[in-house]
């Protein structure tokens, strides 16, 4: 092993050379959330990320992801891999700062061109034929946008191939009508492809998060976690400032507040 990567903090051992030494550059140390997260959806479990704002929840999600498709190399097929879902079109800005930003720099250290694509009902026809016959491997949309590609041929082939669903701002749509649309389309989604896709929740505000943590893996997945429950609870016993969800929150219901900033990594087997 170089010196170089040796030097690595232990969480950023687990990315491929280029990225790692990327973020080390770019970021120096990873912030609790990041290190929390990064090894359980490396692992294949559904994640749930809350943390404030400007903790680096958003890049923990987009990074691990692009970090998988970099280890495909030359090999990376043309197809869409991971789906990101946004309630708010405002959110754009953490599109760009969180995955175009940091993709244009790799991109520079020789990484595979990984393509990506925004989806919303302002998106051009023409920009939507593009897709089609050229699947992003990143694609952008909200709740409706996905309803609606879930109900076309061309959309549901180019779904098809997804690996990990992300949902930003879980709790803006949890909590209504548009919850139950969406969870109702992370289902079907989940029918469709050959291997149920990795699902990731980010939000700064989350209560009670059990409830949010089960609306994100849906009802088979939260029945998988909670089998392995009791595994859990003599490590919970001994941790008592953490909840039971293995959550690590400084701040959760389930646990005797220490901090106001809840910081929670929280995974489920896939």
């Amino acid at each position: 092993m170089s010196a170089g990567r040796s030097r690595l903090p232990p969480v950023l051992k687990g990315f491929h050379p280029t990225v790692a030494s990327w973020f080390e550059g770019r970021f120096g140390t990873p912030t609790e959330p990041q290190s929390a997260g990064w090894p359980r959806i490396q692992a294949g479990e559904d994640t749930l990320i809350a943390a404030p704002t400007g903790s680096g929840k958003t890049l923990a999600a987009f990074l691990a992801c692009l970090d998988a498709m970099i280890r495909q190399g030359d090999a990376l097929p043309g197809e869409t891999q991971v789906v990101y879902v946004s309630p708010l079109k405002a959110l754009a800005n953490d599109v760009r700062k969180n995955l175009l930003e940091p993709l244009a720099e790799l991109r520079v250290l020789g990484v595979p061109d990984i393509r990506t694509a925004v989806r919303t009902g302002d998106t051009a026809q023409a920009e939507r034929q593009r897709m089609v016959k050229a699947p992003p491997h990143v694609l952008v949309t909200t709740p409706e946008s996905l309803y609606v590609l879930l109900t076309s041929e061309s959309g549901r082939r180019m779904l098809s191939t997804v690996r990990t669903a992300i949902v930003d701002e879980i709790h803006a749509v949890a909590r209504d009508k548009r919850g139950a649309h969406l969870a109702l389309s992370l289902e079907r989604l989940e029918a469709l492809c050959k291997a149920r896709p990795v699902r990731i929740g980010l939000s700064a505000t989350q209560r009670p998060i059990e409830e949010i943590a089960r609306f994100l893996v849906g009802p088979r997945g939260w029945t998988r976690a909670a089998s392995r429950a009791a595994r859990w609870s003599t490590w919970a016993a001994s941790a008592p400032t953490t909840c039971a969800s293995r959550c690590r929150a400084r701040s959760c219901p389930r646990s005797p507040p220490r901090s106001s900033a809840t910081r929670c990594a929280t995974g489920w087997p896939s």
